[in-house]
């Protein structure tokens, strides 16, 4: 029984004296644990003759009522104190002088796509608009992308139930511009994109613009000049550019447009991969079959369009190594932008 008694002051000793919740739980895991020091005395108690077990047994739990009893009271008073603690931490000084406000300014991506439509707009384009969430028509079909076409892999497309995705690029703008209107036409169609696709180089959401010119007598001889005429004045600086054929479902011919590397002039660096090339933007004169969807006389009317990504440029433009960057919010890389 002296036992059990020195055990118990001791318990509220240490118990009173717990600092914190961690080493609270410490000291209920040493007295009421599995291996604890009061489970022990009630595991030995048949070891004690007959007479002595039941009075034993209940000062035991006696005990250990009590302990119990003290490590909730410890318990309650000390979260109380951690909450206070935390309160008193977060609490915010009203008379405190304030930081100030910092000048803020364009996202570069916004600043690139601004400067675009800019330069298309000088250039007699208008900006159109249309839906993110699509439909397998506008997106894929009417640019003459059927079903199970080896073309719809190349997407990696973002489905949502009903029969609509996520668009695949701002073609389907081009589509819906070509339904509504008759020729002439000549638009842009900038706007956020999705695929399923990220690294370096890509992430699923992301800018294009893109391009369309409907008219008589259009040659692929016009889409080269305005292209040319546009790398020139976005990039400020005198470029060669080259076209390289290609293929894309709604276009025929297509090619793929390379510039001169903004590094190296052309010599050949590592940017470049030593071609002294950069690949900037897909183009080619519309498909007949894609006239056909949308109710244009092909005989009558041809047209050029064209396609390229806003980050791709803008990574070009500020020489921005990594995609990514544009989309981790740092203050430290954003704030960079705010002028020019």
């Amino acid at each position: 029984m002296s036992s059990i008694d020195s055990l118990l002051e001791s318990a509220q000793r240490e118990i009173a004296a717990s600092a914190d919740l961690a080493t609270l739980d410490q000291v209920r895991v040493r007295l009421l644990g599995k291996k604890g020091l009061i489970t022990e005395q009630l595991k030995s108690l048949g070891k004690l003759p007959q007479a002595e077990r039941a009075a034993a047994g209940q000062r035991i739990n006696e005990a250990k009522d009590a302990v119990t009893g003290a490590l909730e009271a410890r318990k309650a008073v000390l979260e109380r104190e951690s909450v206070a603690a935390e309160l008193a931490a977060g609490a915010l000084d009203v008379t405190a002088p304030g930081r100030g406000q910092g000048q803020g300014g364009f996202h570069p991506v916004s600043k690139v796509r601004r400067r675009i439509e800019e330069i298309f707009g000088g250039a007699g384009f208008e900006v159109a608009e249309g839906p993110e969430v699509e439909d397998e028509f506008h997106n894929f079909e009417a640019l003459n992308i059927p079903a199970l076409h080896p073309a719809r892999a190349m997407h990696d497309t973002f489905y949502l139930p009903g029969g609509k995705l996520l668009r695949t690029h701002t073609s389907p703008v081009q589509v819906r511009v070509m339904r509504e209107r008759h020729p002439p036409l000549r638009v842009i169609a900038p706007g956020r994109v999705y695929r399923c696709d990220s690294d370096m180089t890509h992430t699923p959401m992301f800018h294009q613009v893109e391009g369309l010119v409907v008219d008589e007598g259009i040659s692929l001889a016009n889409l080269k000049s305005v292209l040319h005429l546009f790398m020139e004045q976005f990039f400020e600086r005198r470029l060669r550019m080259r076209f390289r054929p290609s293929y894309f479902p709604f276009t025929e011919p297509s090619a793929e447009v390379d510039i001169e590397c903004l590094l190296c002039g052309g010599s050949g660096c590592g940017s470049c991969k030593r071609t002294g090339w950069i690949e900037v933007l897909g183009c080619g004169v519309v498909h007949p079959n894609v006239f056909a969807q949308v109710g244009i006389d092909s005989e009558r009317y041809t047209g050029y369009a064209f396609g390229m990504g806003i980050e791709r440029l803008a990574m070009l433009r500020y020489g921005v190594p990594d995609l990514r960057m544009f989309f981790d919010n740092d203050l430290r890389f954003l704030t960079q932008f705010r002028a020019g």
